[in-house]
């Protein structure tokens, strides 16, 4: 089993842990990019912007595998966003493409200080956003925040198991499957078991090198196409 030392017993245990506990919380502070900008959701700022871009979702097929919406209209999102999403736990942020409007929002969650642990959810696209850099930039600025400024151990990724699109974006931005809880929870009258998806600090460096070389302005063509696929060099 990698991983593991032998004790003086002979039995075995865990490798050793270095730094300090419990490692800072996430600060309320924009996470710059260069396709975009990842801030602290502000809901008077930000509701109107995130309404119509999710509005642009005209089946509603983003809200399916999440515990809430769709909205009927912008009060009720807006009043929803104010009762709900301006907590430190979970922490939402807004995302703002390269011209300040916002197109999406993601959050940290389940934020083990005292594990070095941390959760990423609440992640929701809209179409103005999905499969464009700024949807790949957005969990790289979120990614950066966790390994490199805040020190910690562990970055977790869970989404309903039935949810095939989420499962493939954990894999494209290098998350190892971890099983699945069955029976979890439930939502919307319905079970939801639940897939578990990590990156760990010593798997950052290559998934770092990684991201950094897809958004590297050399990986697009003239027309903002990429050369190559994230997802070959996070499995290299």
């Amino acid at each position: 089993m990698p991983g593991h030392r032998i004790n003086a017993l002979g039995q075995p245990v865990g490798l050793p842990v270095a730094g300090d506990f419990p490692r800072p919380a996430p600060p309320r502070a924009p996470m710059q990019g260069r396709f975009c900008c990842v801030v602290p959701l502000d809901v008077n700022a930000h509701a109107p912007g995130l309404f119509r871009a999710f509005a642009a979702d005209t089946d509603g097929r983003n809200w399916t595998y999440l515990p809430y919406g769709p909205f009927d209209s912008q009060a009720q999102f807006a009043a929803w966003l104010a009762q709900t999403c301006t907590s430190d736990d979970p922490l939402f942020h807004t995302v703002l493409d390269q011209g300040g409007q916002p197109v999406g929002m993601a959050s940290y969650l389940r934020i083990d200080r005292n594990a070095g642990a941390i959760e990423v959810g609440h992640i929701h696209f809209s179409p103005l956003m999905q499969r464009t850099p700024v949807a790949t930039e957005t969990m790289f600025l979120m990614m950066c925040r966790v390994f490199d400024e805040l020190g910690y151990r562990r970055y977790e990724w869970k989404c309903d198991a039935l949810n095939a699109p989420s499962r493939r974006a954990a894999e494209r931005l290098g998350f190892v499957f971890e099983g699945e809880f069955r029976q979890a929870t439930h939502y919307k009258g319905r079970n939801r078991d639940t897939a578990w998806f990590s990156i760990i600090d010593t798997d950052w460096p290559r998934i770092r090198q990684a991201f950094e070389t897809w958004l590297s302005p050399e990986n697009f063509d003239a027309t903002g196409q990429q050369r190559n696929p994230l997802t070959a060099r996070c499995e290299s």
